[in-house]
């Protein structure tokens, strides 16, 4: 099996953790997580492999159509709870426990002994993945793959995951036009740029213990306490009549935060605020150019490195494009990116 222009461009990178993140149900998460595996081990690369959520199942769970299986090959480490090995349609050898209970069993690392579908169900809160990518690694993995769920996008934050594929397709519904836009806002909010040296060393505390922190144009604390983000647009509000020049929030940022956050730039267009990731922030990518047009601007004290983007021309659903077409619209309006289909382009070898 030859290398694909994807798996070369994993190769090259300096990545030991991989995050395979998903636009919506049906954009070929699955189908890119399958092709990474394979090419692995083509590659004789020792590969880990788990799950924020579940994924192998015969059917989707939404939209009751069928979804293609997770497929591993002799040699690959797979990090999932005990349950899911009673439906393993390979053979398997535990190598180890690692404590971490879920709704389906213990998280157990165990090594596949021959090809074929297995359905992986990993742990689902970011501390519990960072312990079983750290078990995965001590097992012997040189690389981590983790699949992501519906809706759920931490285990591509870059604290747990030093990269991200993004795969997007026809399911996003509409045209090829819409499904580009909205990918294109995606990468915007995954794309929030890392601070500067400055900044990080500003916001560090903050970011280590959680919370709010509030500097004036003088470096000076205003305010700093471990209160959750959700609920913290009040207290920001307190200091709309202050020098407020830079704001960190280290959880997430929803969308009363941010009216309190806007509110706070049209008073000081200068604003700085340092989030911990894009993938900590839910708005539209429409309100974050609104808001750097008021002169402020937002940054991530760890930025997203997307590695590649899949496409997926067919939707279930109705509505399917072109794959060439579709292929080379996406490269057209994602030339920083490596974009491809792997499923036609290995048609085309």
């Amino acid at each position: 099996m030859s290398s694909s222009a994807l798996w070369r461009s994993v190769q090259d990178s300096a990545f030991k953790t991989l995050a395979v993140m998903g636009m919506s149900k049906n954009t070929g998460k699955t189908v890119a997580l399958n092709h990474l595996l394979a090419q692995a081990a083509a590659s004789d690369v020792q590969i880990g492999v788990s799950s924020i959520g579940r994924d192998g199942e015969d059917q989707d769970q939404v939209f009751l159509v069928p979804k293609p299986p997770v497929l591993v090959w002799p040699g690959t480490l797979v990090a999932t709870a005990r349950a899911t090995l009673q439906r393993a349609k390979v053979r398997v050898k535990l190598i180890a426990s690692t404590d971490i209970a879920s709704a389906m069993g213990e998280i157990v690392v165990v090594k596949v002994l021959e090809y074929g579908e297995m359905e992986i169900a990993g742990a689902s809160r970011g501390s519990d993945q960072i312990k079983v990518i750290a078990s995965l690694q001590q097992c012997g993995a040189e690389r981590v793959l983790l699949d992501g769920a519906l809706g759920r996008s931490q285990h591509a934050s870059p604290a747990i995951a030093d990269g991200v594929v993004l795969a997007t397709g026809a399911a996003l519904g509409g045209g090829m036009a819409d499904v580009l836009r909205k990918t294109r806002d995606r990468l915007a909010i995954l794309g929030i740029a890392q601070a500067d040296e400055a900044n990080r060393i500003q916001c560090e505390a903050v970011f280590t213990l959680g919370g709010v922190g509030l500097w004036n144009g003088r470096g000076e604390v205003l305010f700093q306490g471990q209160i959750a983000t959700l609920n913290a647009g009040e207290t920001l509000l307190r200091f709309i009549d202050s020098d407020v020049a830079t704001v960190a929030l280290s959880g997430a940022v929803g969308r009363r935060l941010w009216h309190a956050l806007c509110a706070l730039a049209r008073r000081q267009p200068q604003l700085k605020v340092v989030v911990a990731d894009g993938t900590r922030v839910f708005v539209e990518a429409t309100e974050l150019q609104a808001f750097r047009k008021l002169g402020a601007s937002v940054l991530a004290w760890r930025g997203i490195h997307v590695s590649g983007i899949t496409l997926n021309p067919f939707s279930p659903m109705g509505g399917s494009f072109d794959a060439e077409e579709f292929l080379a619209a996406a490269r057209a309006a994602f030339p920083g990116y490596d974009v491809s289909d792997v499923l036609f382009e290995k048609k085309e070898i």
